[in-house]
């Protein structure tokens, strides 16, 4: 009799996992999605900065980059983090992991306003033990780098090399100002929201079955041998301020937070914010140029071949709010395909 009180109990109250089918399990996911970013995208900054110099696979103990090829490990390395970042989040959360695209969408993909922070914080906190993991594999040969190369400590000036394994920097041609990197940090996360808003549209030519992470993480290549070397191409403000935070209490002080380096070549001040302001503004951008130009042009099309009906008028006014169609997350493109395929298309269908 008592395991059928129990079982009557489970039943009647809901068992643990049963909480897990909403936003607390969501955010999971996206903790998880982001982990993997940063565990990966990190760890090939990581291998490129300490890992291949100090264990002798490179010129020197300090030679990191021979020629502009050698920018490919850290490219596709953050191309790959981001599309199994996206493979393991996407069937539960969408696989944002990225502030800029959840709030992007909150705009003009009507996803709920009241997950946009639970999403951020479990991305931020990702992003974070990601940085820990790759530096917990790493230190010893983050401290080799840096005596080898004479920096006393991670706070030197020096220390922004080393740093750079889990945040970003401007390049020194911008001279300290603000103005270049800001806007840099624009065009790049506009061109990804972007592509991903094109990639997930049912409407236009989206990719099929489970191949849309892959592609979306070749945006990101794209992103980062276009634009990468103005200031690191963070297009992601979690995948910047976890990390920086990190560095920051492993002894990278002002270097990683407030982002200021005066010397070794190298002079900014208060940086921290514009891998964060710039993703959100280029983020909403791209996606509204993306509905402008495409996305209002493709629903258009889909009203001329709607049928009349009870329900025309709800669908053109949502549709017209939305601009898309319905795959509001990254990691989600692939299963509306599935769904339309099962279930035929309807006149309803929105983002």
């Amino acid at each position: 009799m008592s395991d059928v009180s129990a079982l009557r109990t489970t039943l009647r109250h809901g068992s643990g996992l049963k909480r897990l089918n909403g936003t607390w399990g969501e955010c999971l996911a996206e903790f998880l999605g982001t982990f993997v970013l940063l565990a990966i995208g990190d760890g090939s900054v990581a291998m490129t900065v300490a890992g291949l110099p100090g264990s002798g696979r490179t010129q020197g103990a300090t030679t990191i980059f021979l020629g502009p090829s050698d920018w490919l490990i850290i490219a596709w390395g953050w191309a790959f983090a981001v599309a199994f970042g996206v493979y393991v989040a996407g069937g539960v959360s969408g696989a944002h992991i990225n502030p800029a695209v959840t709030l992007a969408f909150a705009v003009r993909r009507k996803f709920p306003w009241k997950k946009v922070g639970p999403y951020i914080v479990a991305q931020v906190v990702g992003a974070f033990v990601g940085a820990a993991v790759v530096y917990m594999t790493y230190h010893q040969a983050i401290d080799a780098y840096n005596k080898a190369a004479h920096v006393a400590s991670r706070s030197d000036p020096g220390g922004y090399v080393t740093f750079s394994i889990f945040a970003t920097f401007p390049a020194p041609y911008f001279n300290g100002g603000w103005t270049g990197p800001l806007i840099d940090q624009i065009v790049g996360t506009g061109f990804l929201v972007m592509f991903i808003a094109a990639v997930i549209d049912m409407r236009n030519t989206a990719v099929k079955a489970n191949m849309g992470p892959l592609i979306i993480g070749f945006t990101v290549a794209a992103v980062g041998m276009t634009y990468g070397a103005n200031a690191g191409y963070a297009i992601n403000p979690a995948r910047d301020f976890g990390p920086r935070v990190f560095a920051w209490l492993e002894g990278w002080g002002n270097v990683a937070m407030p982002g200021t380096v005066h010397g070794a070549g190298v002079d900014y001040s208060w940086y921290f914010w514009i891998p964060i302001v710039g993703p959100i503004i280029g983020g909403i951008i791209g996606i509204v140029l993306y509905d402008f130009f495409v996305g209002d042009v493709l629903h258009s099309r889909q009203l001329n071949v709607t049928p009349a009906g009870p329900a025309t008028a709800e669908f053109v006014d949502e549709a017209r709010e939305t601009g898309a169609d319905r795959t509001d997350a990254p990691g989600r493109g692939a299963h509306a395909a599935d769904e339309k395929a099962d279930d035929g298309p309807s006149a309803s269908d929105e983002e």
